[in-house]
């Protein structure tokens, strides 16, 4: 398995441990909508995550047989995030709103904290 693979690997398994996480948090404390709106926010986090490393990936075959590269899906991304600020807002008696606009961050703290632990092990 190659570094990239790996990366890949890590970030899903540590973003299904969070949502594990959050769901455990809805259900045994007395503070369910913050957890339920981590949960919302965490789950597109993480499909913006598996289409960004997707696109990345594409990416990266593209460059190595020198042919044109697409974008990076960077309105699809964007558009998941606002889906979910959207089914938020309309169902807010479930969900926190500042929760899932910070579960929607959840990646990219996943992304920097792997960077992290495995660059300080080189």
């Amino acid at each position: 398995m190659s570094y990239y693979e790996n990366m890949v690997s890590r970030q899903r398994k540590w973003m299904f441990y969070l949502l594990a996480a959050f769901m455990l948090g809805a259900g045994f404390t007395p503070y369910p909508h913050i957890f339920l709106g981590l949960f919302l926010g965490g789950s597109v986090s993480l499909y913006n995550l598996w289409l960004l490393q997707r696109k990345i990936n594409a990416f990266a075959e593209s460059v190595q047989r020198n042919e044109s590269a697409s974008g990076l899906g960077s309105m699809s991304r964007m558009a998941a995030a606002v889906f979910a600020v959207i089914i938020a807002l309309r169902f807010a008696e479930y969900f926190d709103m500042v929760s899932v606009l910070i579960g929607l961050m959840t990646s990219y703290l996943v992304i920097v904290i792997d960077f992290f632990m495995f660059k300080s092990k080189e």
